[in-house]
């Protein structure tokens, strides 16, 4: 059975570079849409955890503990995203002098 193993020290660190180089260039073209598809991404990456986990034959119990971390990682990244999204999101609204999607945390985004 295949297993994205992202809890994988050397592949954990590689997808936080990735996820950050993106959140930057979409900073610098202030565009919302790079992020989210990184966002996407993750989301699919759980979906196929959750479905691996909830289809695990009795043979590859011993890696459930591999994909429960796995999972609990991918919410992590999922939340990084989110939040970036949202801060580029705000970003690309004031650039183009548009209202943003969500502008309930104003109060955080002035003190980053």
């Amino acid at each position: 059975m295949f297993i994205f193993d992202i809890s994988n020290p050397l592949t954990l660190v590689l997808m936080l570079a990735a996820t950050v180089l993106l959140v930057f260039l979409s900073q610098e073209i202030k565009k919302s849409y790079v992020v989210a598809i990184a966002l996407f991404a993750y989301l699919v990456i759980l979906i196929f955890h959750v479905a691996q986990i909830a289809t695990l034959s009795e043979e590859f119990r011993i890696m459930i503990s591999t994909l429960s971390r796995c999972i609990a990682i991918d919410f992590a990244f999922i939340l990084i995203t989110f939040f970036s999204y949202l801060w580029v999101d705000d970003i690309e609204a004031k650039a183009k002098g548009k209202k943003s999607i969500d502008n309930s945390l104003d109060w955080f985004w002035k003190k980053i």
